[in-house]
């Protein structure tokens, strides 16, 4: 009889190893049922020949390629792979629409074809490609692919129809290169070296030649974004050249210099394009992670700003032929979905609305920006997610979610499934931009850079809760921290900085020790992460990055751990998820392991997802929530 009345529990998807993770009971699974099935909606192209938006979105367990017609009409599914399907490009006349895809979350990107309905690989699937631009023509695309060495990217111009074909442009002495853009008259093609995210090299290569020549040859770092040249043969950057935060402007063909155009004082313009016939640019600035869209007229200097589309952030701005601009708008209040912009009036069309599992995004709670002053004077700021007051009352368990990167920033988003913890469980979260972001110009994200810098961002981390500790809502007694790749690393060192002000630590995907990660991580990642966080070939820089290491301090940490792995990620192997936490269990400490075999650098299908969720909320609710004895 007592068998009839076990709990049951969720089905653990087959490729999820669960270490110490209990079973899901079915209850929570019901509970939270709703806030697992949202969808977004992300822009992705316009298709030129019917004028119909393609933007990558979820059906099934994978986002995948998806044509609209128009505004809110049905989603016409493209691609039906197993992996998700996120980046694509039709060529100029919109005969030919290639995307690429990985498989298992392993990041070796192919390029496909897709006709008829029917994918067709145009790269050799085994090593690491990505698209690059169209030439203006329309008959060949620039891609790059490490293919020669296993390791960097070298430079290929395809014609689609004859991949076999393709032939190499530049063979890569080292870091990240990429393809930008043909000139108009397809005879040069712009490349991009990124040696840091302060530090990128422009080239130009003449194709009927193939000879290279360097077109930024200043001294000092200096980083560019949106590279792209109009009808005119104009050369438009968004550049921090001669300053620190990026501004729009000219790249001068012939020396490389740089000329201000459009100066947003204290925020970056982070992304930008040009229409078909070069009188309108339309342009994001970024102000402390809010997106504010404008446009400039080349011929009046004339500069309009969108007044009506909802706060949020906005990415993947591009002009259709016709003249309609493209992107995507995330906010924790709407949800993610395509918009479009019309260029004479900036009126703004909604082109699909998701669904949010039968919620109202609108309930959902608005990010409060929170600025500060860290240990030695630096001002920072981040977002605060707080629950309604009127449902949950007194004081507020806080957990900090510590972004990834470090080069990255939070912006106030939609957050998914973490509305849950927010709107029903009353729990705060608190996302935070310590030194090391990107946003804030290229002093701040360069405070973090070096072995012996590292440990001031998890300083901030202190002058945050610091902070934190004072609201009058938040429950000092309750607060723990989470995190992503380098937050992962964050999460860790901040349970041994902060662990007597601290419950707990969830990392995902973390670093526990930078030399055996910097040893493991994928070749082709390497000298970027050496640039960033130290070279551990260098005795000095070794010693630091072994000192600041949590693995070799993981005798201190007291605190339950909940680690989460993927199996083939390339970023941050799995030893690292697997070190930590034999250390961690030797002290006796709790530390659950979630560990998907199909999986990469986070988990990207919905049934892996929900059950990561799942088991995180299980352990919020027993070392976060339940009360002491």
């Amino acid at each position: 009889m007592q068998a009839a009345f076990a709990q049951e529990t969720a089905p653990k998807p087959a490729a999820l190893v669960a270490d110490q993770v209990p079973d899901i009971p079915q209850d929570i699974v019901e509970q939270t049922r709703p806030y697992m099935e949202y969808r977004t909606a992300s822009f992705v192209d316009w298709d030129p020949a019917s004028r119909a938006m393609i933007v990558s979105t979820r059906f099934a367990d994978t986002a995948q390629l998806h044509r609209i017609s128009k505004p809110m009409a049905a989603r016409e599914q493209l691609t039906f792979a197993s992996e998700p399907v996120n980046s694509a490009s039709f060529s100029p006349d919109g005969a030919t629409l290639l995307f690429e895809k990985d498989a298992g979350g392993n990041e070796v990107d192919q390029i496909f074809l897709l006709k008829g309905g029917i994918p067709k690989m145009l790269t050799d699937g085994k090593s690491r490609n990505g698209l690059g631009p169209w030439s203006n023509n329309g008959k060949f695309l620039a891609f790059q692919t490490n293919k020669r060495t296993g390791r960097y990217n070298d430079i290929y111009l395809m014609n689609p129809k004859s991949p076999d074909a393709a032939t190499m442009l530049i063979a890569s002495p080292g870091g990240g290169w990429f393809p930008i853009d043909f000139t108009p008259d397809d005879k040069q093609l712009l490349v991009f070296n990124y040696v840091s995210v302060t530090d990128n090299q422009l080239h130009l290569i003449d194709l009927a030649s193939g000879t290279i020549r360097k077109l930024t040859n200043g001294s000092g770092s200096v980083a560019y974004s949106g590279l792209q040249f109009s009808p005119d043969g104009r050369l438009w950057a968004a550049s921090d050249k001669d300053s620190d935060v990026k501004r729009l402007g000219l790249i001068d063909m012939e020396t490389g210099a740089f000329t201000t155009v459009i100066d947003e004082k204290d925020w970056d313009i982070s992304d930008f394009d040009i229409n078909k016939d070069g009188s309108l640019i339309v342009f994001e600035t970024n102000q402390a992670g809010r997106s504010i869209v404008k446009t400039y007229d080349t011929n009046s200097g004339a500069i309009r700003t969108v007044t009506n589309l909802p706060i949020g952030i906005v990415s993947g701005l591009k002009f259709a032929p016709w003249g309609e601009i493209g992107l995507t708008l995330n906010s924790n209040q709407t949800g993610s979905d395509s918009y479009s912009i019309d260029p004479e009036s900036l009126a703004v069309t909604r082109w699909t609305k998701s669904e949010t599992g039968g919620l109202d995004a609108a309930n959902n709670s608005a990010p409060e920006l929170v600025e500060i002053e860290s240990f030695d004077g630096t001002k920072m700021s981040g977002y605060l997610y707080r629950p309604d007051a009127k449902r949950h009352g007194g004081k507020r368990p806080l957990i900090i979610n510590i972004h990834g990167g470090p080069e990255g920033q939070f912006t106030p988003r939609f957050i998914g499934r973490d509305n849950y913890l927010v709107n029903d469980l009353g729990i705060a979260i608190f996302y935070p931009n310590v030194r090391g972001s990107t946003g804030f110009g290229k002093r701040f994200v360069s405070l973090d850079n070096g072995p012996f810098n590292r440990e001031n961002s998890v300083k901030d981390i202190g002058a945050f809760v610091d902070a934190l500790v004072k609201d009058k809502r938040i429950n000092r007694k309750r607060m723990a921290v989470t995190g992503g790749s380098y937050g992962g690393y964050m999460t860790l060192a901040s349970m041994l900085r902060f662990g007597k002000q601290l419950k707990a630590g969830l990392e995902v995907v973390g670093i526990s020790n930078f030399v055996t990660f910097l040893e493991n991580t994928e070749d082709y990642r390497r000298d970027l992460r050496r640039v960033e966080y130290g070279d551990e070939r260098i005795p000095e820089q070794r010693a630091k990055l072994e000192e600041i290491s949590p693995l070799n301090r993981a005798d201190e940490i007291d605190l339950p751990l909940m680690v989460v792995t993927g199996a083939n990620d390339p970023r941050v192997p799995a030893s690292e998820a697997d070190q930590i936490i034999k250390a961690v269990r030797a002290n006796g400490t709790p530390a659950w392991h979630l560990l998907a075999q199909n999986e990469g650098h986070g988990f990207r299908k919905k049934a892996n997802a929900d059950y990561q969720f799942w088991a995180s909320l299980l352990f919020w609710r027993k070392y976060l929530l339940e009360k002491d004895d």
